[in-house]
Formats: structure tokens, C-alpha cells, sequence
């Protein structure tokens, strides 16, 4: 099977031949607050609509901050040109509401163990376990979206990592 791809913003065609299906799932993870909202959107534009040619059809979501509500809101709008992927959320606690109605579908990990201050980390390791490609607003070197980070470079994950100096 051949594919062309012509992305309109940057002019450029792309013939991808010899394509195996591939099904790929995607994790984001990325800072509560983001500064240059508008910038970070175009960039997640850019990125998972590359990702959906590549195969992506599956977005892991976390459903906390601006920059999960802006990563959904991306996948969402893509959702109407590529209706084949689908954005699931993943939960970290069973026990609270989550407006779940802008997901394709929710996902609770084996995580009843876990005591409550770790279920965001280890909702955050599981999702990264399950993800092909990571996409990452990570700016400063603290906090959950770092640390995530950290994890998913140790278990070498492909990364696409917003560059802030560059925008």
C-alpha cells in the first residue's frame, strides 16, 4: 500500500510506500499551566496529524490541566478529518466524577492498590508503558509531566518534546 501525504502549512509532499497498517497509540503528557496556549496548539496540530499518517489511531489522554484539555481539544478536531482515531481517557481514581463525554472511551489501570497520593504517577508510568510515541510539553525540570518524562526516556520511548525556545 503507498500513501501520499501533502501537508499544506509547511508545502510539502510526503510518498510513503510499502506501508504496513500500523496502530499506534500516543500518551501526552505535559505541564498543568502552558504559556503561548495559541503556539502550543499549532505545534500539537503539526504533531498528531504527522502521528495519524504514521499510523497513530489511538491518543491516551489525561484529562487534567491546560494542557490535556488542549491536547483533547486537538485530537478532537482531528477526529473530524481522521474519524478512525479514537482519544481515551485515562483514569487515575475509580471513586470521582470525570466528564468523560468529549472521550471516545475511558480506561481505569490496574491501579486499586496503589494508594491515593501515587495514583497520578503511576496512572502517568502506565499510560507511557502503553504508548508508542510521547508527546511531551515538559519546559522546567520539576514536577508530575517531568518526572513522567524521565519515565518514559528510561523505558526509551520515542519522544516528540515541545521546544519552547523555538516555539
Amino acid at each position: 500500500m503507498s500513501i501520499v501525504c501533502y501537508n499544506i502549512r509547511n508545502g510539502y509532499t510526503v510518498y510513503l510506500k510499502n506501508v504496513r497498517e500500523r496502530h499506534l497509540i500516543v500518551a501526552f503528557c505535559g505541564h498543568r499551566e502552558i504559556q503561548e496556549p495559541e503556539t502550543v496548539k499549532s505545534w500539537l496540530n503539526e504533531v498528531v496529524e504527522s502521528l495519524i499518517f504514521e499510523g497513530a489511531d489511538c491518543f491516551y489522554l489525561g484529562g487534567y490541566g491546560q494542557f490535556d484539555a488542549l491536547a483533547a481539544a486537538v485530537v478532537r478536531e482531528q477526529k473530524k478529518q481522521h474519524p478512525q482515531i479514537r482519544s481515551v481517557l485515562v483514569l487515575p481514581y475509580l471513586d470521582r466524577t470525570f466528564d468523560a463525554a468529549d472521550y471516545d472511551e475511558t480506561v481505569y489501570p490496574p491501579l486499586e492498590n496503589v494508594p491515593r497520593r501515587y495514583a497520578i504517577t503511576r496512572r502517568n508510568e502506565y499510560t507511557a508503558d502503553c504508548a508508542d510515541v510521547i508527546v511531551a510539553y515538559v519546559i522546567h525540570s520539576f514536577g508530575g509531566a517531568y518526572k513522567t518524562l524521565c519515565y518514559a526516556r528510561r523505558k526509551q520511548k520515542r519522544i516528540i518534546q515541545y521546544n519552547h525556545s523555538n516555539g
